[in-house]
């Protein structure tokens, strides 16, 4: 390996974001997918979760072999559920606080939140929103102020759109030059992991899922 490779991954793993992530509930198009992931290693996201419970879209692995995903694919950890009470309660190890995409009543307006603090941010399809089932789980809603015509955004540049967001206020914070979420440990566990994927070329095309069996408790993500 390079110098300058090793030198990068560093860089990457030193910036990693320990406490923000992305969950997906129901977004089966690939092309959603794999621009979601390239937003999340754009920011320093190290793990996204993606959860299927429409019957149709339930299996045992999660596809990821496409080519809008295959260059981050290998820098990211995906976290494959179908049922949403395990990658809930996978979620809530790990993450203070679930917010969704969801309009509503009481939802905040994206730029009043504060994207510095332990957090998962939901995001459903674009044709049912989140579910009833996984709004459960959350904590509370947002959206995106629009002035125009149409009432909604693309998901995955909805998902970008937020995710700068919580960049630009990590960035004012200070979070990419000295991290407080992530301990030294752990970016030595991620340096790791990405120089063992690059001697590997780690090409992996797909994801288990980690539900359960029945009588266990629901898996921790990691």
């Amino acid at each position: 390996m390079l110098q300058s490779r090793k030198e990068k991954f560093e860089r990457v793993a030193a910036r990693r974001q320990g406490n923000l992530t992305i969950i997906l509930e129901n977004v089966h198009d690939p092309h959603n997918i794999g621009a979601v992931m390239r937003s999340c290693d754009s920011v320093g996201i190290n793990d996204l979760y993606v959860l299927y419970t429409e019957p149709h879209l339930k299996k045992e692995r999660l596809i990821l072999g496409k080519r809008t995903s295959a260059g981050t694919r290998k820098w990211l950890n995906i976290h494959f559920f179908t049922e949403a009470e395990a990658c809930f309660h996978a979620v809530r190890q790990r993450y203070e606080t679930i917010l969704c995409t969801h309009l509503g009543a009481e939802s905040e307006n994206l730029y009043d939140l504060d994207l510095t603090r332990s957090i998962a941010l939901l995001f459903g399809n674009e044709r049912d929103g989140i579910s009833a089932e996984a709004l459960r789980y959350t904590d509370g809603n947002f959206l995106i102020p629009q002035m125009g015509m149409a009432g909604s955004l693309n998901i995955s540049v909805a998902c970008a759109v937020t995710l700068y967001e919580a960049f630009r206020q990590r960035w004012e914070k200070g979070y990419y030059t000295d991290n407080p979420t992530t301990t030294p440990e752990e970016k030595t566990q991620i340096l790791e992991t990405y120089i063992k994927r690059h001697d590997d070329q780690y090409k992996a095309k797909s994801v288990k899922a980690e539900n359960p069996r029945k009588g266990e408790e629901p898996p921790i993500g990691g």
